[in-house]
């Protein structure tokens, strides 16, 4: 391109780190609420927005985009305490509206409207994050999460009136209200950090706290159950459904070992602990009760899981043993229990008795996993799937058989997406899958765009499921490739092993494999190939364009985590040390240099056209990661290719963002990725 990038600023940053010098010129841009990074956004997003104006694709992808976004869609219904909730959307609100109804046939008749996010703020930007329901039937307590911020605020509502309460607990996160059987008070997990900042929250957050509020009384009030000794520790809290215990797991951070403690329930508050696994080697996670003994999953000497019964020394038996299928769910029901398992990453939903006999696979719609929820209390199992161009289709599995509810979906606007075609393949060098997509009126006797997906991080599956732009790019006639790559959770913990810490080069090698393998197979070739990812993903696209940029033609990192050296100073940011490990130990200090996007950027060296992705709001990866790589980026770029960033105001991470965002991100993501791969979406 012709036109001179932005300036970005330089200074003589220079700190040691075990030992080494590393040069931080951008550091200053770690600071969102100062003038000069604000400047700066300005300026960026100004460039990008006069290249992306200029692209002839750009009208249709808008088009496209706002024609998805305005489908009417539903989620997946949930009862709990005797009432029956879901989300819709009939296609022209920013944020899903929740129902009510007190039988399923009143909830597939349309319910009642309980809560309208929309109304929480003038821009949508305000989403309901969670919401639980008390035993007794009366609250409905709801999170708040403002401009697509981590940081909840829980209000109450009278579910038969529809009425607020006058109750409100602020400055929570990743947690829910969680009510005790009487439904006088919530647990919920506290971070005392004097609340959110006026700008951009980028702070480390510091340890958590359980806390026990009861309703009508003050946050002030409220009573410590439990304060986390450090920052990188995390709780999820559960009630049994025998009313006998506080079921409490400790996280280090996302590693998916567990600690498992119970409260027994005393006297309307909790006795002490019982410490049933008091160490971070396994995962267990609790299900249901059985009689005195816990049902479990775990990955105890099971890498593909299994569920067990314990009793409260962690003594552990078999109930449904482990198999070559992953088992990745596990509910309770009032016959037993629900599970999905992965074979070969599809979903398989089975039911058993409580002792794990009476298996009896469900046949439901084949796609991603969306939900899934069950109550001990209820024979009713609510499943949901999508596929890459269909968004949640919700199934009611009842009697061992499932039928699917499309009346739970509004009437508005239509919108008919292509019919595809998806098949399984498998990269033969180092036996990567992956899903490759194409409308089914196109072949392959010719290369063709195509756009690589991937994530490979954290323990989390991957499907060929619904994102709102597959059906745009795929309608386009471009081809979608959905890689299953090292560090997911698709084939179990040793999987996920294979793709962390110091194995976390193979997650980079997998994806680039695929690649290669797209080429010497005929889909596509090295100009015409886009890749994307976030978050994880985001850091897997910097990655693996940093280490081979001859490779795509199109790079798009979002909210990716792109500066490894600093990453655990910000937020939550040290939590990740389960996949990722920290820059303070000298070992995983290297293994983080030698893959860090922001650090492995050579001057004089032709990069891909790249559009990196923020939020301005983002307080889980922190927009800095992207304002210094593509600062960097955009000093290094020695081709005609433009390295662009989009930095969108008053989002965050994702989660929450209003549809009209949602649509012009995807059209203008997708209208870079075309026009750099050749994609002409008028065929």
């Amino acid at each position: 391109m012709t036109a001179a990038y932005p300036s970005s600023r330089r200074d003589d940053v220079v700190e040691t780190l075990n030992g080494q010098p590393i040069a931080d010129p951008y550091r200053w841009l770690e600071d969102p609420d100062s003038a000069g990074t604000k400047e700066w956004v300005t300026r960026q997003n100004a460039f990008t927005e006069a290249e992306l104006s200029s692209y002839g694709e750009r009208p249709w992808f808008q088009e496209t985009m706002s024609a998805i976004l305005a489908r009417p869609r539903a989620g997946v219904p949930v009862r709990k305490a005797g009432w029956y909730f879901v989300g819709r959307n009939d296609g022209t609100q920013a944020q899903d509206v929740v129902y009510v109804a007190e039988s399923l046939d009143e909830l597939l008749a349309g319910g009642r409207v309980l809560i309208d996010p929309n109304t929480l703020s003038d821009d949508g930007t305000d989403s309901l994050g969670t919401f639980t329901v008390s035993p007794d039937g009366k609250y409905f307590a709801y999170g708040i999460n403002e401009s697509g911020s981590d940081w909840i605020t829980f209000r109450l509502l009278d579910i038969a009136t529809g009425s607020p309460v006058d109750d409100v607990v602020s400055e929570a996160k990743f947690s829910e209200a969680t009510w005790l059987p009487d439904s006088s008070a919530y647990l919920y997990v506290h971070y005392p950090s004097g609340g959110r900042s006026e700008g951009t929250e980028t702070r480390a957050l510091g340890a958590g706290e359980l806390k026990l509020h009861r309703i009508g009384t003050p946050q002030s009030e409220d009573e410590l159950v439990l304060r986390l000794p450090n920052e990188r520790l995390y709780f999820d809290v559960d009630v049994t459904e025998d009313d006998r215990y506080v079921v409490l797991h400790i996280f280090e951070g996302t590693d998916p070992r567990t600690r498992l403690w119970l409260y027994p329930l005393v006297d309307g508050g909790l006795g002490e602990p019982v410490k049933v696994i008091d160490e971070f080697a396994f995962e267990a996670l609790f299900v249901r009760m059985s009689g005195d003994r816990l049902i479990l999953r775990t990955d105890r000497d099971a890498p593909r899981g299994r569920v067990v019964s314990s009793d409260l020394s962690g003594s552990f038996v078999d109930v449904i043993p482990e198999s070559a299928a992953t088992l990745v769910e596990v509910r309770g029901t009032a016959g037993g229990l629900v599970t999905v398992s992965l074979v070969d990453a599809q979903p398989v939903v089975t039911l058993y008795d409580v002792s794990g006999g009476d298996a009896r696979v469900v046949e439901v719609g084949a796609g991603g996993l969306v939900g899934l929820n069950s109550s001990v209390k209820s024979d009713e199992v609510f499943v949901g799937f999508s596929t890459s161009v269909e968004p949640t289709v919700a199934y009611l599995v009842l009697d061992g058989a499932a039928r699917a509810l499309p009346e739970l979906v509004p009437a508005g606007a239509t919108y008919t997406p292509p019919a595809v075609v998806v098949e399984r393949r498998v990269e033969p060098g180092r036996s990567v899958p992956y899903y490759l997509i194409s409308r089914s009126d196109l072949g392959f006797d010719a290369p063709r765009p195509t756009l690589q997906w991937g994530y490979g991080g954290f323990r989390i599956p991957v499907f060929a499921d619904y994102r709102p732009g597959w059906a745009a790019w795929l309608a386009a006639g471009g081809v979608l490739v959905v890689t299953n790559l090292r560090g997911g959770g698709e084939f179990g913990s040793e999987w996920h092993d294979a793709g962390r810490l110091a194995n976390k080069q193979n997650v980079f090698d997998d994806f680039i494999a695929v690649a290669e393998h797209l080429f010497s197979s005929g889909v596509t070739t090295p100009a015409q190939l886009a890749i994307h990812g976030r978050s994880n993903g985001g850091l897997l696209v910097g990655a693996v364009m940093a280490q081979r940029p001859d490779l795509f033609a199109v790079a798009l990192p979002g909210v990716g985590v792109l500066d490894m050296l600093r990453f655990h100073l910000f937020t939550v940011g040290a939590g990740w040390a389960s996949d990722y490990g920290l820059p303070d130990d000298p070992a995983q200090f290297e293994d983080l240099l030698a893959y860090s996007p922001l650090h492995n950027l050579r001057d004089g060296t032709t990069y891909p056209a790249t559009l990196v992705v923020t939020g301005d709001h983002d307080d889980r990866v922190v927009p800095l990661h992207s304002h210094k790589f593509i600062a960097a980026l955009q000093h290094a770029q020695a081709g005609d290719a433009p390295v662009l960033t989009r930095i969108e105001v008053d989002t965050g991470h994702g989660f929450g963002k209003p549809a009209a965002m949602v649509a012009s991100e995807w059209a203008d993501l997708l209208a870079f990725a075309a026009h750099h791969t050749g994609l002409s979406p008028e065929l």
